[in-house]
């Protein structure tokens, strides 16, 4: 039977080995024995390679290794926690406490190009923010000396200040590995929005045209969040902050806002034209078509000659538009006008300037912060719901795809999200990470109890669930995750005592773990959604958790007899999934027979993936 290998199996996805796989498949002749032939590489790809040593390019220090760091796999795995998450058993939406940049990497498997919305309002650099933790040739070790769970010597995070040598670098190193993978995770068809303000909106803008692709740019959206003036500013009062937007690829439906009455106030039908009600439109072309600049007859036979740019349509189709009444002219023949029908509006074209109520402003967030806890302000600078509100609803009439945000602070976009589904009866689901940063002693959410950001995050998602759960049927829940180092030990043999070390190798599995943990490690393993059904069934008495519809089946109980191996093969045949995969535990078996026994049984009944851990 085949060991889940802790090197392979117990990381993430092998970033760079999935690249060079897919450069093999572009280009097979460019490797030799295994390795890439650059020169061979340079030939194929001719006049594409740039070697001048001046060219355009934004580099700083340390980018190198933050790319690096971005295809390092993670070694960790995020524990479950059903007693601070609500509707455990039913809900898909999630919230994973820890660093963002590894849980990230964690996701890879499992939700690769699955996010269809990634909105983010990432630390602006304005000198009082801490920088994520990245000092430890290991970032998963970084993080667990931070969060105090290894040992006790009060590793803290920095402000980034702006006495610091490495002031935008430290910035730019922190966010460019966790947008390369967050990349990863948006589908073909996804967008992510970035909220930040002129402290390091170049440097964003520079660094997504390289990560996303400058043909993927779609906008900078200028979001007013406050109407109060600010008189300790030198020069001017900043009233707006910058959204961000960039695409995954071409494939990025159009966006369009649902239509409001005042949208339609312009529309009516004066003349009973069987299309419904419409408005004049421009029928001049707004760019230069020398093939569309032709006269047009009226009626009466008068000829109008054509305007500088031509028409918008050949003279073909202008003369059926005029046949069937989109064309029309005005009293005296010296006009003519295109009526656009409100039937053919799927929606309202966007603006890029975002003003008003319906894009919240940082004085209705703090409101929305306060209302739900008890008039206390427990975070500093909540984003409003309306604001992501209105991100979701630029997809128009699809209510069903992920959502994710890495820097969810206060979980504004997760308290938007619950109460966009309630409001329209979407299924929307959302994708919370935060850092447990400490709330400082002075805070109101210090004061309120609440040790850390994450916590106040948690417990917003659940007020948030309370105060809209029962008006609308709806999935309104959320399961909790940490992150934590695997829960699979590693090869680490004391040479001095290997008899002990051998003997403790055999159960391979942490002893303070439960088999819960060990389950939702599968899943990051194998790729599934950790939102996947799990179905428990006992076995002559032995537990086994089905996973997907029998997509996985794993049982980690000990004592395992041929009876039970004999029962899971029939499930096969039961649930008929398209693939099944079954791992045990590598001590689980009764003996040696049985365990060697198994691997036949199940491949005698078409399940050729059978491992144990």
């Amino acid at each position: 039977m085949q060991k889940l290998d802790p090197k392979i199996d117990g990381a993430t996805v092998d970033i760079v080995g999935r690249n060079i796989e897919r450069l093999k498949d572009l280009f097979p002749d460019v490797f030799t024995e295994g390795k890439i032939d650059f020169d061979a590489l340079q030939e194929t790809l001719g006049d594409y390679i740039d070697d001048r040593h001046e060219r355009y390019s934004f580099t700083w220090n340390g980018k190198s290794r933050a790319r690096r760091i971005a295809q390092t796999p993670s070694t960790g795995t995020l524990l479950p926690c059903p007693k601070e998450s609500v509707n455990w058993n039913t809900t898909k939406n999630l919230f994973v406490e820890g660093d963002n940049l590894e849980v990230l990497k964690l996701l890879q498997k499992s939700y690769h190009k699955r996010v269809k919305m990634i909105c983010i309002d990432p630390p602006y650099n304005t000198g009082g923010e801490f920088i994520y933790p990245d000092k430890y040739k290991d970032n998963l070790d970084t993080y667990l000396r931070y969060s105090a769970q290894v040992d006790g010597e009060g590793f803290k995070l920095s402000s980034n200040t702006e006495t610091s040598g490495r002031y935008h670098t430290n910035w730019l190193n922190m966010m460019y590995p966790r947008l390369k993978l967050a990349r990863n995770l948006l589908s073909d068809k996804g967008v992510i929005f970035i909220t930040i303000d002129d402290n390091e909106a170049a440097n964003l803008r520079r660094m997504c045209d390289e990560i996303f692709g400058e043909e993927n740019f779609v906008a900078t959206i200028a979001w007013k969040h406050t109407q109060q003036s600010k008189n300790d500013e030198l020069y001017f009062s900043r009233h707006y902050n910058q959204i961000v937007v960039y695409r995954k690829s071409e494939c990025l439906p159009e966006f369009r806002f649902p239509r409001t009455e005042e949208d339609n106030k312009n529309y009516s039908n004066p003349d009973n034209d069987r299309k419904g009600d419409w408005r004049s439109g421009d029928f001049r072309s707004p760019h230069l078509r020398k093939t569309l600049c032709f006269p047009i007859k009226t009626p009466s036979g008068k000829e109008i000659p054509p305007p500088e740019n031509g028409w918008r349509w050949s003279e073909e189709e202008v003369l059926k538009k005029i046949a069937s009444g989109e064309i029309v002219f005005n009293d005296d023949e010296t006009r003519i006008t295109r009526k656009i029908y409100l039937c053919n509006q799927k929606g309202r074209t966007p603006e890029n300037v975002w003003v008003g109520d319906r894009f919240g402003s940082s004085r209705q967030a703090n409101a929305e912060i306060k209302s739900l806890f008890g008039g206390k302000a427990v975070f500093d600078t909540p984003k409003p719901t309306a604001l992501v509100k209105a991100m979701c609803q630029l997809f128009h009439e699809e209510k069903e795809y992920v959502v994710l945000d890495f820097f969810s602070g206060s979980c504004t976009t997760a308290h938007a999200i619950l109460d966009l589904n309630r409001e329209d009866k979407g299924n929307r689901r959302f994708v919370m990470v935060q850092l447990p940063e400490p709330c400082t002693e002075k805070s109101e959410a210090y004061k309120a109890g609440y040790k850390t950001i994450a916590e106040v995050g948690k417990e917003r998602i659940r007020r948030s669930i309370k105060s809209i759960e029962g008006e609308s049927s709806g999935d309104f829940g959320f399961k909790v995750f940490k992150l934590d180092a695997s829960n699979i030990k590693p090869w680490d043999p004391d040479f001095d005592n290997l008899e002990d070390s051998l003997f403790n190798a055999v159960e391979n599995i942490k002893p303070d773990r439960s088999e819960a943990d060990v389950l939702y490690e599968l899943l990051l393993k194998y790729g599934l959604d950790l939102a996947v059904p799990i179905e428990e069934k006992k076995l002559h008495g032995k537990t086994i958790y089905i996973i997907g519809a029998g997509a996985l089946i794993v049982c980690l109980a000990k004592q395992i007899s041929l009876e039970v191996v004999e029962d899971i093969a029939a499930l096969k045949d039961e649930l008929k999934p398209e693939v099944m995969r079954v791992v045990f535990k590598d001590s689980g078996f009764k003996d040696d027979v049985v365990k060697t026994n198994a691997v036949q049984i199940l491949h005698q009944a078409g399940i050729d993936d059978v491992k144990s851990l």
